[in-house]
């Protein structure tokens, strides 16, 4: 039997947009997770001494930071894929936002036992701070994961770029993964245990940020001072 006109507006109306129902789904898994993160963070404060060095403890934290980036991770290319991710640029002052990103590690950094440091710049730079802080938490968390025992976040101005990195003493970026630019996102392989999405979102977030026919882009490489691998985010 052929549907009628009445039918089809029917079929129209009860449709279901998965991507929408998938992406609010994610939107609350998110909110949960940093609810979840903040009383983590009050339980390692009020008892210190017993969590403090907790390998349990600290792993139940590392995982539960990890899912938290992925999530806003796709929130963000999920807006990228409706055009409704923008960057709205503000003037920050680089060492204060590094310092607070650290400073969010910290009790994680300290109870994994790795050192860290910050090593900026006296400088300003113009970016949308929510974007390059998804960028940013994601990046150090695998460092967390990856390192022997040291990170080190840099920023300085370079070619007229504020050049942010992350670095590590671990094993550094296999030559597969050494380049410059974005990922190809059809060539994810979600087989491997290693997707590249973070990546994936890291340049989206770079190519956001332009000045003239200048934009901005990743770097992988293992040329840094601490002999693992280098992560920089290069802004215009």
């Amino acid at each position: 039997m052929n549907s009628t006109p009445a039918s089809d507006e029917r079929s129209r109306d009860n449709s279901i947009d998965f991507s929408m129902v998938l992406a609010s789904a994610v939107h609350d898994m998110k909110n949960s997770l940093g609810m979840l993160l903040n009383s983590i963070d009050e339980l390692r404060a009020d008892h210190q001494a017993s969590l403090g060095e907790s390998s349990r403890f600290n792993t139940l934290q590392y995982e539960a930071e990890r899912m938290h980036n992925d999530l806003v991770q796709l929130l963000g290319i999920y807006r990228l894929g409706e055009n409704n991710l923008s960057a709205h640029i503000e003037e920050h002052f680089v060492p204060d936002f590094l310092a607070e990103h650290v400073a969010r590690h910290t009790p994680l950094l300290q109870g994994l036992g790795i050192e860290y440091a910050v090593e900026a710049e006296d400088i300003n730079g113009f970016f949308d701070d929510d974007l390059l802080t998804g960028v940013l938490n994601n990046t150090i968390n695998n460092a967390i994961r990856y390192t022997r025992s040291r990170i080190l976040l840099t920023a300085c101005e370079r070619d007229g770029y504020l050049v942010i990195g992350v670095e590590d003493d671990g094993q550094g970026y296999p030559e597969s993964m050494q380049h410059t630019g974005t990922p190809n996102f059809k060539s994810l392989d979600f087989n491997s245990g290693s997707t590249s999405l973070g990546l994936f979102f890291a340049s989206s977030v770079a190519r956001l940020h332009s000045e003239g026919e200048r934009g901005g882009s990743i770097h992988l490489h293992n040329d840094g001072r601490l002999g693992g691998g280098v992560f920089e985010i290069w802004l215009p």
